[in-house]
């Protein structure tokens, strides 16, 4: 049904946005009324409406008021796109959000007194956390784009086991990284030049399509990023810069 035109402030009062943020959003014509009473005051029809509710759904999934203004005005089926995009990210949230509800609750059952948690079901749902502490930054870095989605498809199939196996795999590889480093090997050495080798190849295998130079770009994290420095550095002084070395040394002897 058809709702008369309405004042700013019915807008406002409905949507919760201020009167502001509404002569905000017709300065920059991001959402105009159509009509003026005869005094001169906006008035919203039912399409102004439905736009600005276009308007605040864009805004509350996290994008800025100028990919919006790009958005709105897009053909239908190019805001489809977007919104089905962001609703794939949605769902994926609230799984993570889940697993950790549910381990956030045992977590207290078990603080509460009120059950003793078994060893074999501590770590239920962290398959579904976010893999680990830098699957964020990994998004952040490298976008939305087909490795990304390759490593997601894959690794929401691992189960706990599979991830044992892929984490028991990635400590051999560094392990074998640290007797090299510690033996005195050079970082473009031969043995130290496999074992990057080694390394991409395990990314490749268990995660996404990795050519040496997206491993060149993924071992930069690992001394521009303290957070990936500390992770190696605590295994070993020096780790994280070591392998990078090694890494680049083998990713420019394929020509990258």
């Amino acid at each position: 049904m058809s709702l008369p035109p309405l004042t700013i402030g019915r807008v406002a009062a409905l949507t919760g946005l201020t009167v502001r943020a509404l002569h905000h959003y017709d300065d920059i014509g991001l959402v105009s009324p159509s009509m003026r009473s005869a005094a001169g005051y906006r008035l919203y029809t039912d399409d102004d409406l439905r736009r600005l509710q276009q308007v605040l759904l864009f805004r509350e999934l996290g994008l800025t008021l100028e990919i919006v203004r790009d958005l709105i005005d897009a053909p239908p089926e190019r805001r489809r796109a977007a919104l089905v995009e962001q609703r794939a990210a949605l769902q994926s949230r609230l799984r993570h959000g889940e697993s950790v509800l549910k381990a956030v609750d045992a977590t207290l059952q078990t603080l509460d007194g009120d059950m003793i948690m078994q060893t074999e079901h501590l770590f239920d749902g962290f398959d579904t956390f976010h893999n680990g502490e830098y699957a964020e930054e990994a998004r952040q870095r490298w976008g939305e784009g087909d490795a990304w989605k390759i490593s997601q498809t894959r690794t929401r199939g691992y189960s706990k086991d599979d991830w044992a196996r892929i984490q028991a795999e990635a400590d051999a590889i560094t392990h074998t990284f640290i007797e090299a480093m510690q033996r005195g090997d050079a970082s473009d050495s031969e043995t130290a030049m496999a074992l990057a080798e080694s390394h991409r190849e395990h990314i490749e295998r268990h995660h996404y399509p990795c050519d040496h130079a997206m491993h060149a770009n993924v071992a930069a994290m690992y001394t521009a990023d303290p957070r990936f420095q500390a992770h190696y550095d605590r295994q070993a002084d020096g780790l994280a810069a070591y392998i990078e070395a090694a890494v680049r040394a083998n990713a420019a002897r394929h020509g990258a």
